[in-house]
């Protein structure tokens, strides 16, 4: 199974998580990127552990945030053994509505993630995922 973490896996991998996200994709499918014992994920708002932590958290921003484009522009992993640590910056652009708002509002965010992935069955899953900032672009709301 190490033989899936190549950097072409990985970064392949990073770009079909994005892409997941930006379509909203179903949760259990997207579960399936993801290990549940020992899973960690630090965002801003929240620290989600396991499935159920990330169903929570799924749940709400695919409900929070629409038109979400994510563009990854550096993924860079250490690879040792079955387990790689991964660099991944990322611009996410998205759009919200806060209620009773008469517009919804745009938000542009670059993010500096750190991720720890390993080996599963059908390829790499998410062990850690770590927000390490968020650098707003000019002209963004706020979260």
């Amino acid at each position: 199974m190490t033989d899936q973490l190549t950097e072409k896996a990985i970064s392949d991998f990073v770009t079909e998580w994005y892409k997941a996200l930006d379509r909203h994709d179903d949760l259990s499918s997207v579960k399936e990127m993801i290990v549940d014992k020992g899973l960690e994920m630090r965002f801003p708002e929240v620290t989600a552990r396991g499935h159920a932590g990330f169903a929570e958290w799924y749940e709400a921003v695919t409900n929070r945030f629409f038109d979400e484009v994510h563009e990854v522009t550096k993924v860079e992993p250490v690879i040792v053994g079955a387990e790689a640590t991964v660099t991944v910056l990322v611009n996410w652009q998205a759009r919200i509505w806060n209620p009773p708002a008469a517009n919804s509002e745009w938000l542009g965010f670059d993010a500096d993630q750190t991720w720890v992935v390993v080996a599963g069955e059908k390829g790499p899953k998410i062990l850690t995922y770590i927000v390490n900032g968020l650098d707003p672009m000019p002209g963004s709301g706020s979260l």
